[in-house]
């Protein structure tokens, strides 16, 4: 197979959490609807050009395009018509599909069924090594974004690129502001969770952006080589050491030729996970055109204040401040004072997609949204409150699932 120029086709993949219909708690079930011919479990059911797959635990389902897709534009009814599918199988289990980063309330040291089926082993291996009874491992609903690279220098282009992005994506997809009941204080437990999850082996996640190498040979040394010997004397039969194993916020698949990003919450609807997918893509692609900045300047930009940044975003979401002016400058912000993360989202889009585009059309109502009350997170946090008891929370989840079920943004009043 010819391998796929960057931004010719992308991948994505869309997690859900499955749960019981009245009371909104996780139901781990995932067996159950994925089923062959013949009923026997089975780890990715293929349906047209979209897919079901498993997880590492049992209440969680993934919907993806099987194939890459060259328009994601197409993408938005597919996704949306598997939901109403899977919703349709639940109905007689008295589950639905609920969306966001999060479950609000699960207790993971309680509700944690891992995947005991094909590939079982290696859910046990991160379980005996992790210990995956705690929110960073089984309470985690993401969007997964691959974008294909075809050589060595496509490779180079696509991950400075992306290193500069990925601080910046809570600012459009933070969408779990609770945590066993509570509002933490962050807009985006799961990546706050994701953070720390594999501190036992630190060079799994490194500090979640990657580090700055630009070839696979150089990716293969100080990248994957690290994490096999430190997580070799834990792993003794290898089960773990493939590429898979890398939990940094984009990982490079060079089995498949494409990078995966990672950092993305879940939404409410597949239209807003499209959009923030479509408006992410974009301005990827303008990166890799060098349109604000060389791939020189690029590809020098260190680690630690995107990593800063990316802290300060899981913890603000789209009113974090991009105050560092070298970055500011790689991605096009010009203007002498700092921009919030939902400032300069909106000043990307409105540059990359003028009004009257075709993009703008498709992208821009859902996005519109966002920028103008805020990620999922805060229009939550400004419907629930900081103190919402288990009612109240049922409540505003149960919207949510009905955003999920018909395909709709949820809205918040106020700013």
């Amino acid at each position: 197979m010819r391998p796929l120029h960057a931004f010719s086709a992308f991948g994505v993949e869309l997690e859900y959490m499955i749960v019981d219909r009245d009371t909104l708690s996780v139901h781990p079930m995932a067996d159950a609807l994925l089923r062959d011919g013949w009923g026997s479990p089975v780890t990715e059911l293929s349906r047209d050009r979209l897919g079901w797959s498993n997880k590492l635990t049992l209440h969680l389902i993934e919907i993806k395009n099987l194939a890459p897709e060259p328009d994601l534009e197409s993408l938005v009814s597919d996704f949306q018509a598997e939901v109403r599918e899977i919703n349709h199988r639940l109905t007689s289990r008295e589950a639905q599909l609920m969306p966001t980063g999060m479950h609000p309330w699960m207790d993971p040291s309680r509700e944690c069924r891992l995947w005991p089926h094909k590939h079982a082993e290696i859910y046990q291996a991160y379980d005996r090594i992790f210990d995956c009874r705690g929110h960073g491992w089984s309470n985690l609903q993401s969007v997964h974004l691959n974008l294909p690279f075809a050589n060595d220098e496509e490779f180079g282009r696509l991950h400075a690129a992306i290193r500069l992005v990925l601080p910046l994506l809570p600012g459009l997809a933070a969408s779990s502001p609770f945590q066993d009941s509570k509002a933490t204080g962050f807009l985006d437990n799961r990546l706050e969770n994701y953070r720390v999850n594999s501190a036992r082996i630190p060079s799994i996640t490194a500090a979640v952006i990657p580090e700055p190498v630009y070839t696979e040979a150089a990716y293969r040394r100080d990248v994957f080589q690290r994490m096999y010997d430190d997580i070799a004397p834990l792993d003794p039969e290898g089960v773990l050491q493939d590429e898979f194993l890398n939990a940094r916020g984009a990982i490079a698949r060079f089995d498949r030729g494409s990078i995966e990003i990672r950092l993305l919450d879940t939404q409410e609807c597949p239209q807003a996970d499209l959009a923030i997918v479509g408006l992410v893509s974009a301005v990827l692609r303008a990166l890799t055109g060098e349109r604000w900045s060389s791939l020189a300047e690029q590809q020098a930009f260190p680690t630690e204040p995107l990593a800063a940044l990316l802290r300060e975003a899981i913890r603000q979401g789209n009113e974090a401040l991009v105050t560092d002016i070298s970055l500011q400058r790689l991605l096009g912000w010009n203007s002498r004072t700092a921009p919030s993360l939902r400032e300069l989202w909106q000043h990307l889009a409105f540059q990359l997609w003028p009004s009257d585009s075709a993009e703008a059309h498709q992208w821009r109502p859902a996005l519109d949204v966002i920028f103008r009350d805020g990620c999922l997170a805060r229009r939550i946090l400004r419907v629930a409150g900081e103190n919402p008891d288990r009612t109240q929370l049922t409540a505003i989840y149960a919207q949510l699932c009905d955003c999920l079920a018909e395909g709709r943004m949820f809205e918040s009043t106020g700013v």
